[in-house]
C-alpha cells in the first residue's frame, strides 16, 4: 500500500509529526550533540560525522548523517559496508553504538525530509542492487531511523561477528528477511502504529 491517494492527510500528518518533533529534539539535544562532539574529537579527533550515501525515497541517494564511531581514515569513509568488522569501532564508539546515541544526527534527515521517525531503514546502493524488485516497493516511502526490523536486528552487529562469513550471512538471511519486514510495514502502515514502533523502539534501547 503506497502512501498516496486517500492516504494523503496520513501523510501529511506524519510529515508535520517528523518536522515538529525532530526541529524540538534536536534543541532539546543540542548540549548532547555538543557534548557527545567533544568526546569525539578528544578520543579519535576529526571528523565528527560520519556521512554516507544511502538509498531512500524513489530509488534517489541521500546523505545520511550518523556520528563517527569508527576510527577515522579515508579507506573507512569510503568503504560501503563493514559486515560484522568491528575491529575499528572506538571506546566511546561502542558506547555510541550500544546507546544508540550514534543516530542523533539522523534528526537533521527527519527535519530536511530525506527521512521520517518511522520506515524502512535506507541502504547502500550494493545491497539495493542485491535485491532490485523487492526495494521498488520499499522505495515507494521514506526511509526511517527506525522500523519493527530494526528492532528485531538490534544486536545485528553481533550475530555478523559471530558468523564465519558476515557478508554472506547478511544478504542471504538477514537482508532478507528486513525485505520482508519491511514490505509487511508498508501493507500495514498507520500513523498510530508508527507511534507504537516509536514507543517500542525506546523501551528496546533500554532494555
Amino acid at each position: 500500500m503506497d502512501l498516496s491517494g486517500n492516504l494523503r492527510p496520513m501523510r501529511l500528518l506524519k510529515r508535520l509529526f517528523d518536522i515538529l518533533i525532530s526541529l524540538s529534539l534536536i534543541l532539546l539535544f543540542l548540549p548532547i550533540f555538543c557534548i557527545i562532539a567533544i568526546f569525539i574529537i578528544l578520543f579519535d579527533g576529526l571528523p565528527v560525522l560520519f556521512i554516507q550515501n544511502r538509498i531512500g525515497y524513489k530509488g534517489r541517494s541521500f546523505s545520511l548523517i550518523k556520528f563517527r564511531t569508527m576510527r577515522s581514515s579515508k579507506k573507512n569513509i569510503e568503504e560501503s559496508f563493514l559486515v560484522g568488522n568491528s575491529s575499528r569501532v572506538t571506546f566511546f564508539g561502542k558506547f555510541l553504538r550500544k546507546s544508540k546515541l550514534d543516530e542523533l544526527p539522523q534528526l537533521v534527515n527527519v527535519l530536511f525530509g530525506s527521512m521520517s521517525f518511522v520506515g524502512p531503514r535506507p541502504e547502500l546502493k550494493e545491497w539495493v542492487n542485491a535485491y532490485p524488485d523487492r526495494w521498488l516497493k520499499i522505495h515507494s516511502i521514506k526511509p526511517g531511523i527506525t522500523d519493527p526490523a530494526s528492532i528485531l536486528y538490534r544486536h545485528e552487529e553481533k550475530i555478523l561477528n559471530a558468523s564465519i562469513n558476515p557478508k554472506a550471512t547478511y544478504r542471504e538471511i538477514i537482508l532478507p528477511h528486513k525485505l520482508s519486514i519491511y514490505e509487511k510495514y508498508i501493507d500495514n502502515w498507520s500513523f498510530f502504529g508508527d507511534i507504537t514502533i516509536l514507543f517500542k523502539t525506546i523501551f528496546s534501547i533500554f532494555r
